[in-house]
């Protein structure tokens, strides 16, 4: 598929800019600018994980801010424990977010459709609950965070490290997804989403290569929440619940769903209005809600598709 050549000088600038960001919030002395943009970056990531699923594997999952919730509980569980290792809490969100997403989702994936979003929703409002259980740990009340992940080399307690962490898996996973989705990985994928009983008559395994998808989507996520578990200094259930695994679908096909740069633009433009909106008033979801069935009405792939000029993706 060929990149529209506007999209990708957008994203290239846009990663400039967002690469200068701490220099310049330290020569204006605004250190907000960083602690905001660092949550857009983390939020974009888990956009970036969901879109694999969702935009390329046509799998609509509500339930994938469980592993958003298992990566900051990896950090807060162990920071518990006055453990910091950050190559620790590193090894624990991959297996724990590898092993969930392989188990739900050899179950979920064998259902399509509505039963998928639902099966999906109740594996994450299950974990939802158990961790509201665990009174020893805050309950529903949460759990700080004491100590930041220290991988030695950098510290992730330092905003500016933490910002840059944020800055790179973004970029990398955007660099990965450019490539995939010219690989026969990411064919086989959106061919699945396009008509799976054709792939399976052509001999793949599609079962596999979702699963695949699926498992991989879930660690990046669980990345994404141990950055999330440092930002806030905080780990809490809520970050597991449904409410968050909606608006990472919106970010989602708000930016673009099935593009690259889409889930990056989504999660910005949504949080940036978000911050707007609240400094002027209280009522903001009034505005902001038309706003978006605005965009998704009137832009087949959402903010992207403005800039596609007839290109099937970014």
């Amino acid at each position: 598929m060929t990149a529209s050549p506007m999209v990708n000088r957008l994203l290239i600038g846009l990663l400039a800019l967002l690469a200068f960001v701490p220099l310049y919030a330290q020569w204006a002395g605004e250190p907000f600018l960083i602690t905001f943009l660092s949550r857009v970056l983390i939020f974009a990531l888990a956009a970036l994980s969901l879109n694999i699923i969702l935009g390329f594997g046509g799998l609509v999952s509500f339930g994938h801010a469980l592993y958003l919730g298992l990566g900051a509980y990896s950090v807060g569980l162990l920071a518990h424990y006055q453990i910091d290792n950050g190559w620790l809490q590193l090894l624990v969100t991959v297996a724990s977010c590898a092993v969930v997403g392989l188990l739900t989702g050899w179950v979920s994936l064998r259902t399509t459709g509505i039963s998928f979003i639902m099966i999906t929703l109740a594996f994450a409002q299950m974990f939802y609950y158990l961790f509201v259980s665990l009174k020893q740990y805050g309950g529903d009340d949460g759990l700080s965070i004491s100590l930041k992940s220290d991988f030695g080399f950098i510290h992730l307690g330092s905003p500016i490290t933490l910002y840059y962490a944020a800055f790179v898996l973004v970029a990398l996973v955007l660099w990965w997804k450019q490539r995939m989705i010219q690989a026969p990985f990411g064919l086989v994928l959106q061919g699945c989403r396009m008509n799976e009983a054709r792939m399976k008559s052509l001999g793949f395994p599609t079962l596999r290569y979702k699963l695949s998808a699926y498992v991989l989507a879930c660690v990046i996520a669980g990345l994404a929440g141990l950055l999330y578990a440092n930002l806030t200094g905080y780990t809490s259930p809520a970050y597991l619940n449904w409410t968050i695994s909606g608006e990472l679908i919106v970010m989602v096909v708000l930016g673009g769903m099935g593009t690259v740069a889409g889930p990056l633009i989504g999660t910005l433009v949504l949080l940036v209005c978000e911050e707007l909106l609240k400094a002027w008033t209280s009522h903001w979801p009034i505005i902001l809600g038309p706003l978006i069935v605005l965009v998704v009405m009137t832009a087949r792939r959402g903010l992207v598709g403005y800039l596609m000029r007839g290109k099937s993706s970014p």
